[in-house]
């Protein structure tokens, strides 16, 4: 078997939601709002203009970037960061599903010592900051 210096081979595969989080990264330095062209330009490698819109779309749908009409197009800006994406696949997955008490007792069940001892602090700090709770019926 030959090499002929790349010629040929298959690009490599993103893994899932890779681009968007490269698509998510970009917006964060742009300095304002700014056309899919824009991040199709610094995306480099030959990503078509369509998959470019197509990923800003997505992002939007999930409220991860804002977008503003420009003539018969939009500008694109980030609102989350790559944590904050993650966290909306997290709850899209949740919403997913019919049982979620199994779902979140599954994920619980699988972190390690130290991740639920994070997650244990946050939620607490959470309930000591967030909203009233409801009244207890009786």
């Amino acid at each position: 078997m030959t090499d002929r210096g790349g010629a040929g081979r298959t690009p490599r595969r993103r893994g899932q939601g890779e681009l968007e989080t490269q698509v998510l990264a970009l917006l964060r330095t742009a300095p304002e709002p700014v056309a899919a062209g824009w991040v199709q330009g610094r995306l480099g490698g030959n990503l078509a203009y369509t998959t470019v819109v197509t990923i800003l779309t997505r992002l939007h749908a999930k409220g991860a970037v804002a977008r503003e009409r420009s003539g018969r197009s939009f500008r694109w800006t980030a609102v989350a960061d790559e944590a904050g994406l993650a966290a909306l696949r997290m709850r899209r997955v949740l919403d997913s599903e019919a049982d979620r008490e199994a779902v979140l007792t599954s994920f619980v069940t699988t972190l390690s010592p130290g991740d639920e001892r994070l997650l244990r602090a946050l939620l607490e700090a959470t309930e000591s900051s967030g909203p009233p709770e409801p009244p207890a019926e009786g």
